[in-house]
């Protein structure tokens, strides 16, 4: 059973591993610039695992001790976990033990593929989803680990790297906008996030956006599910 999930799950994260892999490699050469070592971008990744959060953190230890300070702009960087969590709340249902390392170790990646994909007929949902969680992380742990070893004899220019996850997500959000015939909740997410982008900026739109998608979906959830069944 277990085998047979993780062959079923290992393909859905390649690409995953491509982008986590490299953003990875660049945040241990950050780390090393930063004058850490190669433990701190490790343990980082292992425990914090939340990429941007740690490229913010990795500032903040050189920075003076403000723990309050620290905890709000952890909080608002990863707020968006509180939506993701949400939707996953039947999803991750009846998974047993397993539950608690996927609300842990959920990222964007992980979120989008165990969300999205229709799990192979005879896998069990549950490892599947496990072993899609545990590669992500593993690829972002041993990229960044990579990176602190060997930041100081990497020197070409890693600059335009992070494009490759805003790839990524691009092809997820047209991937599923062709297979599904009502794109209701697509819609709502691209007009949402195109008002925030234009009211609050480019900095402080995320928040508001997921803000906004949760509205129309609460307010529209029951022509959504009506369009759903008619699918």
């Amino acid at each position: 059973m277990k085998l047979k999930a993780f062959k079923a799950a290992f393909p859905y994260t390649i690409p995953i591993f491509a982008g986590f892999w490299f953003l990875g490699l660049t945040y241990g050469i950050y780390m090393n610039v930063l004058g850490f070592s190669f433990v701190y971008p490790m343990m980082m990744s292992l425990v914090i695992f939340g990429g941007s959060l740690e490229f913010v953190a990795a500032q903040m230890l050189l920075s003076a001790f403000a723990p309050l300070q620290t905890l709000l702009v952890a909080l608002l960087i990863q707020a968006r976990h509180l939506f993701y969590g949400i939707s996953m709340l039947d999803i991750y249902n009846n998974t047993g033990w397993k539950k608690y390392y996927l609300i842990y170790g959920m990222c964007d990646e992980s979120f989008s593929i165990n969300y999205t994909v229709q799990v192979p007929d005879g896998v069990d949902k549950g490892w599947f989803m496990f072993f899609v969680t545990l590669l992500n992380q593993l690829y972002w742990v041993t990229g960044s680990t990579i990176g602190g070893l060997l930041g100081s004899l990497i020197t070409f220019n890693t600059q335009g790297l992070e494009f490759v996850m805003t790839a990524l997500f691009v092809v997820i959000f047209l991937e599923q906008w062709l297979k599904e015939k009502q794109n209701y909740t697509a819609l709502f997410g691209v007009l949402s996030a195109v008002v925030c982008r234009l009211i609050f900026g480019s900095s402080s739109f995320i928040i508001p956006t997921m803000v906004c998608i949760l509205f129309l979906c609460t307010v529209f959830r029951k022509p959504i599910e009506h369009a759903g069944e008619k699918e």
